[in-house]
């Protein structure tokens, strides 16, 4: 048996791109799946897919933004599978629109899904983690905390301000919470998802992959492979990092 057949991996936004990627992954490799998201149907779909791979999973239909619900579902999570040792923080929301043109309420929004998000779940589950002495935490940065904004056609200041934001909390949070739990970001360049493919990659495919060194865009499977080796493997001297997954893209 191997070890990740014991854990239970905790992932936001996981009903479709690659918060599902990097659950049907981690689910292959034996850990049971908390999915948190919005979309029922989407989730109840990936929920199917990760029982057929004979793990168990159970869903949660949440605004990550919400405190309560937060440590309502860890709660919950813990109660059905006795502990939590991974959480995958995925879930996100872009916002196109500029400084002179973004509301209070959409930039508020956008910091909440984004960077607030990570604070709920990682306070939520960090109580068990250390009580078990053994915790994995990867959040969903972007290339564009690097970059100040790789596409104007998904993001802006305000989501690139909150993956900016996920790297400074990796760093404080791996000292603060080391050695127990290892946290991490990950900071994917072009992915294509349901939202990329089609407001960013579209038509200019052939075009972005110019300034790609592996020639084409990524895929959540490609993510999924990083996330499950920060989250699953051992021993891991890895903590406190920002990796960047992107085939190289030097046209940042």
């Amino acid at each position: 048996m191997s070890i990740s057949e014991n854990r239970v991996s905790v992932v936001t936004g996981g009903a479709r791109g690659i918060g599902r990627g990097c659950a049907l992954k981690l689910a292959s490799l034996g850990s049971s799946i908390v999915l948190v998201d919005l979309l029922e149907k989407e989730m109840a779909d990936t929920k199917k897919e990760i029982e057929a791979l004979g793990v168990s999973c159970i869903t949660f239909v949440a605004d990550v933004s919400d405190h309560k619900r937060a440590k309502e579902i860890a709660s919950d999570a813990f109660l059905k599978f006795g502990r939590i040792d991974v959480l995958v923080n995925n879930a996100g929301k872009a916002n196109p629109k500029g400084i002179l043109e973004i509301t209070e309420d959409e930039y508020d929004t956008t910091l909440n899904i984004n960077l607030k998000s990570c604070f709920n779940y990682i306070q939520a589950v960090a109580p068990y983690m250390l009580k078990a002495k053994w915790g994995r935490i990867v959040s969903m940065s972007s290339l564009n905390a690097h970059s100040g904004g790789v596409t104007a056609a998904v993001s802006k200041f305000s989501y690139t301000s909150a993956k900016a934001g996920i790297l400074g909390m990796t760093r404080a949070l791996a000292k603060e919470l080391g050695p127990d739990i290892l946290v991490n970001a990950v900071c994917p360049g072009l992915i294509k998802t349901e939202i990329t493919k089609n407001a960013v990659i579209a038509e200019r495919e052939p075009e972005l992959v110019k300034g790609i060194a592996l020639k084409r865009v990524g895929t959540p499977t490609d993510v999924a492979e990083l996330v499950s080796f920060l989250a699953l493997s051992e021993p891991n001297f890895i903590t406190g990092q920002d990796i960047t997954i992107d085939g190289f893209q030097w046209n940042r």
